[in-house]
């Protein structure tokens, strides 16, 4: 069955970094795009970042656009999100997504707090 598994999350200061990852199975990984999305206390959840199957392109929230990088690792399995210059806005439930034969799967999520 589909697996999302996503790690890294934790608590850090404004300015700071963090690299989540998400471990795929169940599918074949290489074959789709995955996403990022968060969601923050009373907020709907939001798209984040995505990257394509093929080619590896990427797009962003503009909220992020600048700080966050996507990235995957075919040959692992594992699409990664590298969030530079952290925000306490950027504090949610961070959550590795993918879409197959139109039903979204989503990870468990992890938790990103930014604050002093």
């Amino acid at each position: 069955q589909v697996q999302l598994v996503e790690s890294g999350g934790g608590l850090v200061q404004p300015g700071g970094s963090l690299r989540l990852s998400c471990a795929a199975s169940g599918f074949r990984f290489s074959d789709y795009a995955m996403n990022w999305y968060r969601q923050a206390p009373g907020r709907e959840r939001e798209s984040v970042a995505v990257i394509t199957s093929v080619g590896g392109s990427t797009n962003y929230a503009d909220s992020v656009k600048g700080r966050f990088t996507i990235s995957r690792d075919n040959a692992k399995n594992t699409v990664y999100l590298t969030m530079n210059s952290l925000k306490p806005e950027d504090t949610a439930v961070y959550y590795c997504s993918a879409v197959l034969f139109s039903r979204r799967y989503w990870g468990q999520g992890t938790q990103v707090t930014v604050s002093s």
